[in-house]
């Protein structure tokens, strides 16, 4: 019953939504920590996008490719975090705009 009431289009448009506020949250944010951020909801608009195509094709395939960019997602978070901590420990700043050189200005 609720199949008819929710369909493809409902998730789509929704994976949209979210795709489109992360990536302005990724061009407007000067934060690099929420620019981190919005980059993970852009990808977990895209996991939504995987798994309503699968769920509507009754392919179980979208279900493994969507794990997989969440396994992508934590080692780029992981990954990121750490650049962010070293960058934070030499410039006290993770400011977007002042990050314009990954170089020592000594």
């Amino acid at each position: 019953m609720i199949d008819s009431v929710i369909g493809p289009t409902h998730f789509i448009t929704v994976a949209a939504l979210l795709f489109g506020i992360g990536a302005a949250g990724a061009i407007w944010r000067r934060n690099a920590l929420m620019v981190l951020m919005s980059i993970e909801l852009m990808l977990n608009a895209a996991n939504i996008v995987f798994v309503a195509y699968g769920r509507q094709y009754g392919d179980n395939g979208s279900h493994a490719i969507a794990f997989f960019v969440m396994a992508i997602a934590a080692a780029e978070a992981a990954v990121g975090l750490a650049i962010l901590i070293g960058i934070f420990r030499t410039r006290q700043t993770i400011e977007v705009d002042e990050l314009d050189a990954l170089r020592d200005e000594t």
